[in-house]
């Protein structure tokens, strides 16, 4: 069984098209949470999740969306929320508030959190992971950090995929990885994508413009 690992989307609709381009043939997909925030289109991205009925777990910014509080936020972030709820309707904005904070996949091989299988705001670095964030499952699966990376162990696999929407770990390129439960191998992969055009949006949006041109350099 081979699925996609997506997490992070932040309402990025030209970075969420081209992954779904570039994917290979999976046999599902599962999101790590953050489907909206910072950027201009979280109505698209949150009905190209629905409608593929992705199982998908609640990010903080997911959370801000549905409660309306962006307590700790800086001004880009506490835009992008305030933006998101302009955006959405009632439906989706209960749909966030409905998120679980984690939730398994795979009959029960893969666990997928926003953050920490403990705390899902705190932010679980790649000098963190470690063989005892496992439970039960094979697979841990966390975003939240926008910094792609795996780690193969014995007890089995801590994986970050990456953020789709707003990498963090100095590549610009949309982030998302392939998980093979049957070989227990990740493929990190990452896609270009028109970040000009994603610029050129946020400032139409009237969002701050660093939302976009951060992405240049995937910072």
């Amino acid at each position: 069984m081979r699925l996609g690992v997506l997490s992070d989307i932040h309402a990025n609709r030209v970075a969420l098209d081209a992954v779904f381009e570039d994917m290979p043939r999976v046999d599902g997909l599962v999101c790590a949470g953050d489907v909206v925030g910072y950027n201009p289109w979280p109505a698209e991205c949150v009905a190209e999740v629905r409608e593929r009925a992705i199982p998908t777990v609640q990010g903080n910014h997911d959370r801000a969306a549905s409660t309306g509080s962006a307590f700790g936020f800086n001004s880009m972030a506490r835009a992008g929320v305030d933006y998101t709820r302009e955006q959405l309707d009632a439906e989706n904005i209960e749909w966030l508030g409905t998120l679980p904070t984690e939730r398994t996949v795979a009959d029960g091989r893969v666990k997928v959190v926003h953050g920490h299988p403990d705390d899902p705001d705190h932010y679980t670095r790649p000098h963190e992971f470690a063989p005892d964030l496992l439970g039960e499952e094979d697979v841990l699966v966390m975003g939240h950090t926008h910094i792609q990376h795996h780690e193969v162990y014995d007890e089995g696999i801590v994986l970050n995929p990456g953020s789709v929407g707003q990498p963090r770990d100095g590549d610009e390129r949309a982030a998302y990885a392939v998980l093979d439960l049957d070989t227990m191998e990740v493929e990190e992969r990452r896609v270009d994508y028109s970040i000009r055009s994603v610029v050129d949006a946020v400032r139409a949006a009237g969002l701050p413009e660093q939302i976009g041109t951060r992405l240049l350099d995937g910072k």
